[in-house]
């Protein structure tokens, strides 16, 4: 019994967990003009970059089709996975979940507003705001929520179809 399902969803959480936290971050943010030690800095957007995570190696048969038709076999001589009936497909393309690969400043400019009565505005009364735009960061948010809640649907019916399997 495989649990690689399991595998795949769980990193599918953890990626919109992480996506989730930078954009709680961001949203935190919105109005820092001011490093954590007092001195002026202005903070920069976080975006997160999601990256797939492939199988090196499949090293097993698969199942056959019905009718015992076609064959699907890992060949260890190419390295590759392909149907005895002459459909073929490379087995790096089988996916393992996804990872977060990086998260970094994003390079939009900053939001400059008139407001002379704030401490950190230059001579001629602007501020420099974070590079953050709220309503694109609840969109986010939204979007994140949603794939988080549809990795764990996965794992919960999988987790169900497992134990209906077991009183079989």
């Amino acid at each position: 019994m495989s649990f690689g399902i399991f595998d795949t969803a769980a990193s599918g959480m953890h990626a919109q967990r992480v996506k989730m936290d930078v954009i709680s971050s961001n949203i935190a943010n919105i109005n820092t003009t001011r490093n954590p030690d007092g001195t002026p800095g202005i903070y920069q957007k976080k975006n997160v970059t999601f990256e797939t995570i492939y199988n090196d190696k499949v090293g097993f048969e698969a199942p056959s089709v019905p009718y015992g038709e076609y064959r699907a076999v890992y060949s260890p001589e190419y390295n590759d996975m392909f149907l005895r009936g002459g459909v073929f497909y490379d087995q790096r393309d089988i996916s393992q979940g996804v990872k977060v690969s990086s998260v970094e400043s994003s390079s939009q400019p900053y939001k400059v507003i008139y407001d002379p009565s704030h401490p950190d505005a230059n001579e001629e009364g602007f501020v420099t705001l974070p590079n953050v735009n709220v309503v694109e960061e609840m969109v986010d948010m939204v979007q994140a929520s949603k794939a988080y809640e549809a990795n764990a649907t996965v794992a919960e019916t999988i987790k169900a179809m497992m134990t209906s399997a077991i009183r079989i």
